[in-house]
């Protein structure tokens, strides 16, 4: 009977080169390594910053948002406080 592998004994251990490469086990989960998610994490971050930014950015014009989120904002706050009268405002 032919083996597709030689037959590993408890007393003769196999042999490694030292001047081989170094094998070792990496962790994964489903094939996916930590540096990959690290990856992905940063990537889904970066689209979900560009995200709110174009959410706050199209909802600006709404006065609630401006009152509530972008008049709170430190250096762009004061651009969003109205001084029109209320006799003179629409909204």
């Amino acid at each position: 009977m032919v083996f597709p592998t030689p037959i590993r004994r408890v007393e003769y251990p196999t042999y490694k080169s030292p001047y081989g490469p170094k094998y070792h086990y990496q962790p994964n989960v489903a094939g996916w390594t930590m540096k990959q998610f690290a990856g992905l994490g940063i990537k889904s971050g970066a689209f979900g910053g560009v995200a709110l930014f174009a959410v706050i950015f199209y909802a600006s014009g709404i006065p609630r948002v401006q009152k509530d989120i972008l008049q709170k904002v430190p250096f762009i706050g004061s651009y969003f406080i109205n001084e029109i009268p209320a006799s003179d405002n629409p909204f």
